[in-house]
């Protein structure tokens, strides 16, 4: 075995998931990201509990507003993680070390690059695109000061998500797990602390909100880079001879611009939702801002097996294994509508229950359940998409990814929300066109899949000459 492309470590070389059980590598891979993006939506579901009961409707209003722009920057690192995702996933299935180790080092650059730029972007953006939502006086300056000092909290967050997904890229979910879980415990204990004053701490409002995300995302991201070091992990990128590689810069973006696009695209059509919402006032938007947090939970499990579908695709891919590749979409599919078939069930079923959890206001109750009632049944047409578009990603296709979002957004669903909206003049048209829009893209995402479209190369990945230590899940 030569030196280079030895790991680091055998216990800390990642997980080979090219050969073993499918089904059990699946499960045993998607739990530790199952756990880490539940204690995720855990605390934004409490934080949104202390924002609603604590600083009243215009606070979470402030919040359901902003969360597209703050996801349209997010877009972005989505987009770059994703694409090193994909070439890290099928480097290490085909055994090629020195390569995955070259995408990794090339991304950590662009990623410090991006989020520099992103920063400014946000925050001379911020105000221009809360006005072209539409956003009511009242909450204006809540919504603008917030957004000021979350797009702070950008840098760290992509340099936490470039290490999360080329962990994940290896079969190593454990580790994120373990900072994942430390930082969503800090920002959790500090929200309160900051938005009321508590103890000796400064009263800071919705924005006390942001300023714990920023303190413990900067926090997170030296402790883990200072972890990976120590370990000697196999993703650990060479500081000393770190340098940007313009080919691997070249497909990095040639991947990851599609995502950014196809995120961006929703992000705007976020927007343009948002802006036919706040046609019905403060109550529409404190309304569709909490029956958000009930879609995170929905598709927190079909989200997190398809991005776990996504690794397993892109070692096979890598190792030239397609026979096996069937076998994770199907085994996706059990598990992703299995689990978000739970959440569809009691949103439909028991919605008032769900909703009085984070506000008391009977009106916005109303709205709220009126929305779980139409969309909890798309819930379970998501849950499909997603492994369906886990796979088409795990192959580098995510120019086709994108187009099914394009079409399903922009030529189905905001269209139908303009016309269902001021046609009915009810909230209901929207949540309607959702839905529609939800099942197109599930249609369009599984023909592609069926077709084999998804097995041309994107990326060469020819195995190394030696072969690294793996270990395999059984």
């Amino acid at each position: 075995m030569s030196e280079d492309t030895k790991p680091p470590s055998s216990k800390y070389s990642g997980m080979d998931m090219t050969q073993g059980h499918i089904g059990r590598q699946l499960m045993k891979f998607a739990i530790p990201m199952l756990a880490g993006s539940a204690l995720q939506t855990a605390y934004t579901i409490v934080n949104t509990i202390w924002v609603g009961n604590g600083l009243g409707k215009d606070s979470v209003a402030a919040i359901a507003l902003s969360f597209p722009i703050i996801f349209f920057l997010m877009a972005i690192a989505g987009g770059l993680t994703l694409a090193t995702s994909i070439l890290v996933s099928q480097a290490y299935g085909a055994k090629n070390i020195p390569r995955m180790q070259q995408v990794i080092q090339n991304s950590v650059i662009l990623t410090i690059a991006i989020s520099g730029i992103l920063v400014l972007a946000g925050y001379f953006l911020s105000y221009p695109l809360l006005k072209l939502m539409g956003t009511p006086e009242s909450v204006m300056p809540l919504a603008n000061n917030y957004l000021h000092l979350f797009i702070w909290t950008i840098p760290f967050m992509f340099m936490m998500f470039l290490y999360m997904s080329v962990l994940r890229g290896v079969g190593d979910s454990v580790t994120p797990l373990y900072f994942q879980a430390a930082g969503v415990l800090m920002t959790g204990i500090l929200d309160p602390f900051l938005m009321f004053g508590w103890f000796f701490f400064p009263k800071l409002g919705l924005n006390g909100t942001a300023w714990a995300t920023i303190f413990t995302n900067a926090m997170g991201v030296v402790t883990l880079i200072i972890y990976l070091q120590w370990k000697k992990h196999i993703v650990n990128p060479d500081w000393k001879h770190i340098k940007a590689d313009f080919p691997t810069s070249w497909l990095t973006l040639k991947l990851g611009i599609p995502t950014m696009i196809q995120q961006a695209l929703v992000s705007m059509g976020m927007l343009m939702i948002m802006g036919l919402i706040n046609e019905y006032g403060e109550n529409g938007i404190a309304a569709f801002g909490i029956a958000m947090r009930i879609d995170q939970l929905a598709f927190l499990p079909a989200m997190t097996i398809g991005m776990a579908v996504s690794t397993l695709a892109g070692q096979n891919i890598g190792a030239k294994r397609y026979d096996r590749v069937h076998d994770v979409f199907w085994w996706g599919l059990l598990y992703g509508v299995g689990m978000t078939a739970i959440v569809s069930v009691l949103a439909v079923t028991v919605p008032h229950f769900l909703l009085r959890f984070f506000v008391k206001d009977a009106t916005v109750i109303g709205l709220g359940e009126s929305y779980l009632r139409i969309i909890g049944g798309g819930y379970l047409l998501l849950a499909v998409l997603f492994v369906s578009n886990g796979v088409i990603n795990g192959a580098g296709h995510t120019f086709a990814t994108t187009f099914f979002s394009l079409v399903g957004l922009w030529i189905v669903r905001i269209p139908l929300a303009s016309y269902f909206s001021h046609h009915f003049h009810r909230l209901e048209g929207i949540w309607y066109a959702m839905v529609i829009s939800f099942a197109i893209g599930t249609i369009l995402s599984c023909a592609y899949y069926f077709m084999g479209w998804w097995k041309k190369p994107v990326a060469k990945t020819n195995p190394a000459g030696a072969n690294p230590v793996l270990e395999p899940i059984e």
